[in-house]
């Protein structure tokens, strides 16, 4: 009996599943295509020393898109709107970075250096 059980399940589950992926191909039925997004890519260094700096903070001004450079100063943001933005970096005992207006039309890559504020 629990073999019969399953057995509907997992028919029911993938003709469902079958049926919808049918009709995607047919004319007039194409899903609309999802919005472009654009992967920011970067890395943070120490302006003076050249030295990967981990663990700052990355922020699309006025959003709440941020993200952190890992061990080895790279940091990524993901599915961000192709336009302008003013990124910030922020960091602990460094000079906060504002790079204004930077074009985001692609996959895109913005390196920034810190200046520490001793």
């Amino acid at each position: 009996m629990k073999k019969l059980f399953l057995a509907i399940i997992l028919s029911a589950t993938f003709g469902f599943g079958f049926a919808d992926n049918d009709k995607i191909n047919e004319p007039g039925n194409a899903t609309p295509s999802a919005e472009q997004t654009i992967v920011l890519t970067g890395k943070v260094i120490d302006l003076s020393t050249n030295e990967v700096l981990t663990g700052v903070e990355i922020n699309i001004e006025g959003t709440d898109i941020k993200a952190y450079s890992d061990f080895d100063g790279n940091f990524e943001i993901k599915d961000l709107k192709p336009g302008e933005y003013n990124i910030i970096a922020s960091f602990i005992s460094y000079q906060n970075s504002l790079i204004e207006k930077y074009p985001v039309d692609g996959k895109k890559t913005v390196d920034i250096k810190l200046v520490s504020k001793d």
